[in-house]
């Protein structure tokens, strides 16, 4: 089969240690990619335990490897679910991406946020593809953590000699003029250069978006409350449930999603609150939180990435509560943003005062929405990412496949039996 007419594969990698951004992002660009060429299968490979629980188009696939998690107080990593050592757990989540990526011998490797993935898991991995002549791409969101907090991490990590020797490029996923995730790292000029910013990644609804039988029955405008994963959303909960109780005059309701990762005494707690208020509703989960933002008549958040994606498509007025804890990140977007006019930003720096979110609250209506304000290219991001995809696919370089490894883009549809198939070197 001709290079340039045979079935392409991309490989994602998201480790998704905590929470929803990651794997969010990544079946983001993966629906993009297929949407845009159908001849183009994505697989991912991903730590997180909520991946089944989305929605992909035909094309796209997942491997799933031991979960773990991440103690916010700490930082130290432990295993999710498994009752063996974290260093176990990821010995194996190592061995799983690479033969993965040996298997499966991608046309195009990209790597979510961490260069070389949780605790050097993905290195395997890059170096066997890298050594075949796969294009290796790391993607990156607009803002990583304060510069010196991320600078230190990095020397620690060892990563700019991977991003100097193993990627061929970096993908920013934002705009420099709101933020450089890489200033104030000491990096040589090749890095620089293979350097491109992408834009924002655009967020639409499925073409059967359903909203939550939980809301449906919500009369007029409400507010949507939004913990993002929730594994650390309980603060902004209570402080938004306290401005309802000390504050009547709050002109819309609210719907507030905990997300899965909150602790059930805490959404217990919450929903009992909340239960004395007839336009106040809650819910735990939604794998399509864009439906009921586009719904809402605003947004209370925290700030994460592909929220404040979701806001800027959706054109939403916003108040963010940026977490400062483990990392700046949240806070460092939502300045910028605030400063440039997308988004209002409601500090905790001075505790958290029921009078304060309920005034916030009260002046959200009268907020201007994200689109009064002119960025150029600030929603381009899918469209960039595909153009970039598809220069990688335009001589697709998979390298020879394993000795004893079939080729099964050479099996016939209807042969069932993989041992009847004699092994086929791939041709690139």
């Amino acid at each position: 089969m001709p290079a340039n007419s045979r079935p392409k594969r991309v490989l994602l990698y998201s480790h998704d240690s905590f929470g929803l951004g990651h794997v969010s992002r990544c079946r983001t660009i993966a629906n993009a990619i297929v949407e845009a060429d159908h001849s183009v299968s994505v697989l991912i490979v991903s730590g997180s335990p909520m991946i089944g629980s989305y929605e992909f188009r035909s094309g796209i696939d997942f491997v799933r490897v031991p979960g773990v998690v991440k103690q916010i107080d700490t930082g130290e990593y432990d295993s999710a679910n498994l009752r063996v050592g974290v260093e176990h757990t990821l010995e194996m989540r190592t061995r799983i991406i690479r033969d993965t990526a040996d298997i499966y011998r991608p046309d195009l490797f990209i790597v979510d946020k961490e260069p070389l993935g949780l605790r050097g898991e993905v290195g395997p991995a890059l170096r066997l593809l890298k050594d075949r002549g796969t294009p290796l791409v790391l993607g990156l969101r607009d803002v990583m953590d304060d510069p010196a907090a991320l600078a230190a991490e990095w020397d620690r990590k060892n990563v700019v000699p991977a991003l100097r020797d193993l990627y061929d490029e970096i993908w920013v996923y934002g705009l420099p003029q709101i933020n450089k995730p890489m200033a104030g790292i000491d990096l040589p000029p090749s890095v620089r250069h293979k350097t491109v910013y992408t834009g924002y990644l655009y967020r639409d609804l499925p073409l059967h978006a359903d909203i939550p039988h939980e809301v449906e029955e919500i009369d007029g405008p409400f507010i949507l409350v939004t913990a993002g994963g929730g594994g650390d959303g309980e603060d902004l909960v209570d402080w938004v449930l306290s401005a309802y109780e000390s504050d009547s005059n709050i002109p819309y309701g609210a719907v507030i999603v905990f997300g899965p990762f909150m602790s059930a005494s805490a959404r217990e707690a919450f929903k009992e609150r909340a239960a004395k208020f007839h336009n106040i509703r809650t819910l735990t989960f939604t794998n399509n939180l864009g439906a009921l933002m586009k719904r809402a008549a605003g947004v209370v958040a925290m700030g994460g990435y592909n929220t404040f994606c979701e806001i800027l498509s959706f054109d939403k007025r916003a108040i963010i509560v940026p977490r400062t804890k483990p990392r700046l990140e949240q806070f460092i977007r939502a300045r910028a943003a605030r400063t440039l006019g997308l988004i209002e930003m409601l500090s905790a720096d001075n505790g958290r005062p029921p009078h304060a979110m309920a005034t916030a609250l009260r002046q959200l209506p009268q907020q201007g929405v994200p689109s009064d304000v002119i960025v150029p290219g600030l929603l381009d991001g899918l469209g960039n990412v595909w153009r970039l995809v598809a220069k990688q696919l335009m001589h697709p370089h998979r390298g020879p496949a394993p000795l004893d490894a079939p080729d099964w883009t050479s099996v016939p549809a209807g042969d069932a039996d993989p041992a009847a198939v004699a092994p086929v070197r791939a041709r690139t």
